[in-house]
């Protein structure tokens, strides 16, 4: 798919100032023309009970970096679409599956594709779940998925870096240190609160906002949904 084919290329995404505050609208294609224009987005990480990842790799038809392999869903809200609505809502959609989900922390960055010409430039709020259910994913969003254990991702990532996206690759370290390493199940370990670097490669990554810990989770992740699914 060329961009200018993608269905949703015209759909209104919320552009923003480095502090998330709303500034207007652009359709998504435009908002990745000309070096990118910050917009919000969000990315969800979705692990099973053992801690696994689950990954997917993009349709090649996808706009922008198709074919890479990233994690279960991410996507861009629309104006008035609250966060965790939309997200549970792109889940289920992309992956056919939902979870309760934690919101973890949110980033800033600026990647370029140069196969497509766009460029990302994303504040990025990033989500977490859990669920032992398995994915029934959208082809036309996702040509392969897996669950791959923590050790086994990370060794791939270092090794074969240029197989996923940059986003992931930007946000994988700190949803690590949030979760723990053993998956979501050791979501209320305390996070690590090291200072953010840049990872190798064309990825400008600009800042990293904590979200506050959840009252009655003093250590875990900000409780985003607390439904049941």
């Amino acid at each position: 798919m060329t961009p200018a084919a993608d269905p949703a290329a015209n759909d209104p995404i919320i552009l923003v100032d480095a502090d998330d505050r709303e500034v207007g609208t652009m359709p998504k294609l435009a908002a990745h023309r000309d070096g990118g224009h910050l917009h919000r987005a969000f990315s969800i990480f979705i692990f099973d009970p053992a801690g696994r990842m689950l990954l997917h790799r993009r349709a090649r038809t996808k706009y922008h970096f198709g074919g890479l392999w990233t994690n279960a869903c991410c996507s861009h809200p629309l104006s008035g679409q609250p966060l965790p609505d939309i997200a549970h809502a792109r889940l289920r959609e992309e992956m056919g599956l939902d979870a309760p989900l934690a919101k973890l922390f949110t980033f800033t960055y600026r990647a370029h594709d140069p196969a497509s010409g766009l460029t990302e430039h994303e504040l990025d709020h990033v989500y977490a779940g859990t669920t032992a259910d398995q994915p029934q994913p959208n082809p036309a969003e996702v040509d392969e998925w897996r669950w791959v254990a923590v050790a086994e991702l990370l060794a791939d990532v270092a090794a074969s870096p240029d197989a996923y996206t940059p986003w992931f690759k930007a946000a994988l370290a700190d949803v690590l240190r949030a979760v723990g390493r053993g998956g979501f199940a050791a979501a209320n370990t305390a996070r690590g609160d090291a200072p953010r670097t840049s990872p190798r490669g064309s990825i400008a990554v600009q800042g990293r906002e904590d979200s506050p810990p959840a009252q009655g989770h003093p250590q875990g992740p900000d409780r985003e949904d607390e439904r049941e699914h």
